[in-house]
């Protein structure tokens, strides 16, 4: 049995420099992770806060006035007909007329849908944040043991 040689300089630097890459490659991943995160968020506050009016909508007495937002801070007054289909976006910038109830039970469907996937997104965020975590120890173990190069954090 021939025993275990310890890991050359250069071996602990081509070690160090891996590490370094594939902690940079994890951070990018992580960042990524966390915009799409902040656009689920967004999302689900959009399609929550379309069902909330289209349920404030419904509450109101018939041909109350409300004042529709264009965007840009631009209104158009309106008023409420329980009876009229509601138009809702379905992809692709393809519109369609529905009924009421059945736009609240797609909206629902929706921030159900959004909130599934924003939990399986922040178990992913988790996973990388520990490998990042994990990653990071090992390298600066390495580089207190003095057993890598001095520069390990200077690329």
């Amino acid at each position: 049995m021939a025993s275990a040689q310890p890991p050359s300089d250069s071996e602990l630097e081509a070690e160090v420099q891996e590490d370094l890459m594939r902690l940079e490659a994890y951070r990018n991943q992580l960042n990524a992770l966390l915009q799409q995160h902040q656009i689920l968020a967004g999302s689900r506050q959009d399609h929550v806060r379309a069902r909330e009016s289209l349920e404030g909508v419904d509450r109101a007495p018939e041909g109350t006035e409300l004042l529709l937002p264009l965007g840009g801070e631009t209104f158009v007054r309106g008023s409420v007909d329980r009876k009229a289909p509601v138009l809702i976006g379905i992809g692709s910038g393809i519109v369609v007329e529905m009924e009421r109830p059945k736009v609240v039970e797609l909206l629902a469907e929706r921030v159900q849908r959004i909130d599934q996937a924003v939990r399986e997104m922040e178990g992913q965020i988790s996973t990388l944040d520990e490998r990042i975590q994990l990653l990071s120890r090992r390298i600066d173990t390495i580089a207190r043991a003095g057993g890598g190069p001095a520069n390990v954090g200077s690329n």
